[in-house]
């Protein structure tokens, strides 16, 4: 199959994409498809954390003044956590930091921001961290299942060279140079003049990941045994998929002079700290202990 000069293609799955469009215009101004995506997420992530909320006896307004909060604090965490893993871009002019028109949010630091959020939150209003953690965390990886697609239309957050039934080719002109890799330039394909990278389309993998973990956990939450066995659920499955699709991209942040990807290595951490606090809980309620359910 010859993609004849179109922006994207799933080349093996014959899905064309002629041109592919990142943003409207509205009055003149350019509102990218990243943020509206992103903007989705948010909105149905606190959609399901209000239902789930319901469903469990809480107040839903709750979640909802949390989420208040929550956006504005991921937002920064996730600017923060780029920021410092990829200081030598913005160390010369600082301004840049606060240009988040530019691109550069790491997940992670969204996670990070909202669970230090929800910590200040609870206490504050004398709720359960654990109990409003695990309602949030179904809006949280429902909003990751979404927002993920915002990487499709910026042709971000891919991975290597591959030749599988998933393999997409982007046009080389549409891609930011700093993501393409050795690797990828060493099997450029050129057609009718026009050069392409083909890769590993990992914002797919990851969000097909984020949807059955989803699945699996809206199965599962009738069945739970105490307050933040679902938030550790989260932190193993999506630490599981994490460390092993961060390991396909090429647009890793690595520690200081390091070869070392921060978010697949915290990925490892939170799944084995998430995995053993389940063992040991489940051990101990094997044992007779009792636990209140929220």
């Amino acid at each position: 199959m010859t993609t004849s000069g179109a922006d994207l293609s799933f080349i093996n799955l014959g899905i064309t994409i002629e041109h592919l469009q990142n943003h409207i215009s509205i009055f003149g101004f350019r509102i990218a498809f990243y943020g509206i995506i992103i903007g989705c997420g948010m909105l149905a992530g606190i959609w399901l954390a209000q239902s789930d909320a319901k469903r469990r006896g809480q107040d839903p307004d709750l979640y909802l003044d949390f989420a208040l909060y929550a956006i504005i604090f991921s937002i920064i965490g996730a600017r923060t956590y780029y920021v410092i893993f990829e200081w030598d871009a913005y160390k010369d002019n600082l301004l840049q930091v606060f240009n988040l028109r530019a691109g550069g949010l790491a997940i992670y630091g969204g996670v990070i921001g909202a669970v230090l959020t929800l910590i200040i939150f609870t206490r504050i209003r004398k709720q359960s961290f654990f109990s409003m953690a695990d309602s949030g965390v179904l809006g949280l990886v429902l909003g990751q299942i979404i927002g993920r697609w915002g990487n499709f239309f910026n042709c971000e957050a891919f991975g290597g060279y591959t030749e599988s039934l998933f393999a997409m080719r982007i046009k080389r002109s549409l891609v930011n140079p700093s993501m393409i890799s050795q690797e990828l330039i060493d099997h450029l394909i050129v057609e009718q003049g026009v050069e392409y990278i083909q890769v590993h389309p990992t914002f797919l993998y990851e969000s097909v990941w984020n949807l059955c973990l989803l699945m699996f956990m809206l199965w599962y939450r009738k069945r739970k045994r105490f307050d933040g066995e679902m938030f550790l659920i989260y932190l193993l499955g999506y630490g599981i998929g994490r460390s092993w699709i961060e390991g396909l991209r090429t647009d890793q942040l690595l520690f200081f002079g390091t070869g070392l990807p921060v978010s697949q290595c915290l990925s490892i951490v939170l799944a084995v700290g998430a995995a053993s606090a389940l063992f040991w809980k489940h051990k101990q309620l094997g044992k007779g202990e009792k636990e209140t359910v929220g």
